[in-house]
């Protein structure tokens, strides 16, 4: 039997918020007792605050964990803002952005516009795995060119039927993600899909379950991330598919449970925990030195080969 085998437990939200002083909200933003609460105008409100598209999954913990311990080093609280089925998410994030000091917004959690009125207001703001907007810092990752190197390392397995699994058009790294796989597959006669899918493992699961009960069966799935892969691992299991020799998945990330599953997850690492440390320092540093240059950073990825892509255990890239 294969999938995913036991191993060390994931990291949770709950699991970041518990020892730390974190306040959560997925409505309204409230004022938190002590350090949390507003403070008279003009002073300080000793707290940042960070905007996600949602609080579920291993990445969102993992980025969490690294910025509030970051944080806690300033001596900083953090209030957290989950955008996610909010009706008004402009409102709710100018909101946030009127009690704290400082701003970390992951992904498209607003508008660009959003982000240009909060500026103009001075307060400091550093994007997260987003493009940049005029006057605020910007973190990412090397999506493209990981992308690259997992879609030249696809091809030499001459596959010639390739779908990708998650929604481009909706996040800006998965964009970038199915950008750089089409472009390594260029000149390779092989056929590319997008089959759409948001980025968990049950809709992993229920597309790819989908598309193999409608007959198209593909010889490898790139998987715009290690959530989306997992389910796909199962709905090929369940469809009488060998992992690795008859249909080849990969994911983005390298959360834990694609070291633990079996066959191991081939994947693309990127530096969860420090894109998130960072963005808080780089944040505090932002607040020290309002005037300062804003800041273009991008973090390495590197390819993970493991067995789900068809490779020998141990393999190398």
């Amino acid at each position: 039997m294969t999938g995913p085998l036991p191993g060390p437990p994931s990291t949770t939200i709950s699991d970041v918020a518990q020892p730390a002083a974190v306040g959560i909200t997925t409505g309204e933003v409230a004022a938190q007792p002590t350090r949390l609460g507003a403070s008279p105008a003009g002073q300080r409100h000793a707290a940042n605050g960070i905007v996600f598209p949602d609080l579920s999954g291993p990445y969102y913990a993992e980025v969490l964990l690294g910025y509030v311990e970051a944080a806690s080093r300033a001596g900083r609280s953090v209030l957290v803002q989950a955008t996610e089925g909010l009706p008004d998410v402009a409102t709710a994030v100018r909101e946030l952005a009127g009690r704290v000091d400082g701003l970390v917004m992951l992904g498209r959690t607003a508008s660009d516009q959003v982000v240009e009125e909060i500026l103009a207001t001075g307060l400091p703001v550093v994007l997260v795995a987003r493009p940049p907007v005029p006057g605020a810092d910007c973190l990412r990752v090397q999506n493209r060119s990981g992308a690259v190197a997992l879609g030249e390392h696809l091809a030499a397995h001459r596959f010639r039927s390739v779908r990708f699994v998650g929604s481009p058009g909706a996040s800006p790294d998965a964009a970038e993600r199915w950008e750089g796989v089409r472009d390594a597959f260029a000149g390779h006669g092989s056929r590319l899909d997008v089959v759409e899918c948001a980025f968990n493992e049950t809709n992993g699961y229920h597309a790819v379950r989908d598309m193999l009960a409608a007959g198209d069966r593909p010889r490898a799935l790139v998987c715009a991330n290690d959530e989306i892969a997992l389910g796909a691992v199962l709905a090929a299991e369940e469809a009488g598919l060998h992992v690795g020799s008859q249909i080849s998945i990969t994911g983005w990330d390298d959360v834990m449970a694609a070291r633990y599953s079996r066959p191991g997850l081939t994947t693309v690492h990127q530096p969860m925990h420090r894109l998130g440390a960072l963005a808080a320092e780089v944040l505090d540093r932002r607040m020290s030195t309002p005037r300062a240059e804003a800041r273009r950073v991008t973090l390495p990825t590197e390819l993970v080969v493991r067995s789900s892509c068809g490779c020998a255990p141990g393999a190398r890239p």
